[in-house]
């Protein structure tokens, strides 16, 4: 039977037409992340004690231990009990027994359960596929096997399966079953397999194609995603589906660069103005120090003189009481003249120093702070709401709901996970034990951005992640430089495992609950 599959690839695979390269934005990383999830479906009969294949297609795993395949792939699993089905992932070392848990047969659509184990799941774009949009098909036509001279060994090992580039055709769709025509070359064996978009999310379900004729071209048809979410709403399946435009990494990181530039130099410049303003407000309070200053040393030394003057006559009238024998008038008038004179040196010398107007200013400046710094003392922790910009985001994969959290200036947030100050963000690397991916979050006060970047590295990139964060990892907020240090170090090691970019980017403004 796998010769019979040999000989119709090759057929198929003589009048396969060339399809002209077109310029698209898709990153690579973006086509292998979505390959993760895509397997191969092998069924084979186990009659009269002799393992026989007798289909190959693909399929997409939809939830961590169910695959989406067409109806036609595992028809004969249906009906014979000799026959069982493997799926074989595209990654890793190790393939899963399954067996059909639901079927439509009209929308050539079957769901597939695994007997153990569990796997990637794939991204559903749930929006509509705009005409001559870029698509990937991915799968494992039978052709490249006969090509590559595999065994029936080979088919059951885990390999990287095939990607080819279309584009989608609106328009025209199948009477029995709503479908995308698209340009992206596939052949036996690529049944079930998902058609994706420039961001790895699946858009269709292949199915079928057109036969050439005199030299015409090939076309192909892949069966929708509404079609595919009802199947799966009916079947209780929850499924991760995704909207939003499919943006490039590169466009939309050097928009945010410029986007951030300007806001910072917004900031430099309120900044700016609020310093002038404050050199302009100590001016005047300098100015009016020192004129108070100045009339206050006025004011001691003019009634010193006064006193000085007045101690100057009672020394004369003293003198003249004297001259007169009057001896008590004479001591009155020079106990008079005495402390006249007495005071007059001491308000002479109590007058202000001009160091005094330094002492005025930084009082008057500083006639709030004790205020303010009440305030901040009482404020350690600010509870923010982020709300998505999806303008500015590129969403593969997550949920668009609003992030709520709370913030401390030292980075630490919600009173558990410290961050640390990296380029004037809060940076925290993290890395889950039951999901094929990595996050990078970031939050910069000063601009109230919260921003996730997050990545979909291969197996050995993420296991060593999660070397990283064994060895790394603090689990509780802190000062302490040395465990700082550790987190700084295990966002590192956790960097130097990612691809050059982030299959998703989520951008987050944050305003104070």
């Amino acid at each position: 039977m796998y010769s019979h599959i040999k000989k119709l690839a090759l057929a198929l695979a003589c009048v396969l037409g060339a399809i002209a390269a077109t310029p698209v934005y898709a990153d690579a990383s973006d086509i292998s992340a979505a390959a993760r999830s895509v397997v191969r479906i092998v069924v084979f009969s186990s009659a009269e004690g002799q393992q026989t294949i007798v289909s190959i297609g693909s399929g997409v795993v939809v939830d961590r231990n169910k695959v989406i395949t067409n109806a036609h792939v595992v028809e004969q699993a249906r009906f014979d009990d000799s026959v069982e089905i493997v799926v074989v992932p595209s990654d890793g070392t190790q393939s899963y027994r399954a067996r059909v848990s639901a079927v439509v047969a009209r929308k050539d659509l079957a769901l597939l359960q695994l007997s153990s184990g569990a796997l990637v799941p794939a991204s559903i774009f749930a929006g509509t596929v705009s005409d001559g949009a870029d698509v990937f098909a991915i799968g494992y036509p039978a052709s490249v096997d006969v090509a590559l001279e595999q065994s029936e060994a080979d088919v059951l090992r885990p390999q990287p399966p095939v990607k080819t580039r279309g584009t989608i055709s609106s328009g025209r769709t199948s009477k029995s079953v709503e479908s995308l025509l698209h340009t992206a070359p596939i052949a036996p064996g690529n049944s079930g397999g998902p058609i994706v978009d420039a961001c790895g999310r699946v858009v269709g379900i292949n199915s079928f194609g057109s036969v050439a004729n005199d030299g015409g071209a090939e076309f192909y048809f892949a069966i929708s995603t509404r079609e595919l979410a009802a199947f799966l709403d009916n079947q209780g399946v929850a499924f991760r589906t995704v909207r939003g435009d499919c943006r490039s990494v590169a466009e939309l990181t050097r928009a945010e660069a410029e986007l951030e530039a300007a806001t910072r130099a917004k900031v430099e410049k309120e900044a700016r103005v609020a310093a002038e303003l404050q050199r302009s407000r100590e001016g005047k309070v300098r100015s009016d120090a020192e004129h108070a200053v100045i009339s206050a040393r006025e004011n001691h030394i003019a009634l010193a003189v006064l006193l000085l003057v007045l101690s100057a006559v009672a020394g004369g009238a003293a003198w003249q009481f004297s001259e007169r024998a009057q001896n008590d008038r004479f001591k009155a008038a020079a106990a008079a003249g005495a402390i006249l004179l007495v005071s007059a040196v001491g308000i002479f010398a109590a007058r202000p120093s001009f160091d005094e107007v330094d002492d005025r200013v930084r009082a008057a400046l500083t006639a709030d702070a004790p205020h303010d710094n009440a305030v901040k003392a009482a404020v350690t922790e600010v509870a923010k709401i982020c709300v998505l910009q999806p303008e500015r985001s590129r969403i593969t994969m997550s949920d668009t709901a609003d992030v709520d959290f709370t913030w401390r200036p030292d980075g630490c947030v919600n009173g558990r996970t410290q961050y640390v100050e990296s380029g004037g963000r809060w940076v925290r690397s993290f890395v889950p034990n039951n999901d094929a991916q990595i996050s990078v979050t970031s939050y910069a006060p000063d601009t109230n951005i919260y921003r996730i970047e997050r990545f979909l590295p291969g197996t050995d990139a993420m296991r060593s992640a999660r070397e990283a964060r064994q060895r790394y990892d603090v689990k509780t907020c802190t000062t302490d430089a040395s465990q700082l240090t550790n987190i700084d170090n295990m966002n590192k090691a956790i960097a130097a495992q990612l691809p050059p970019a982030p299959n998703e980017i989520l951008l987050f403004t944050c305003t104070d609950r």
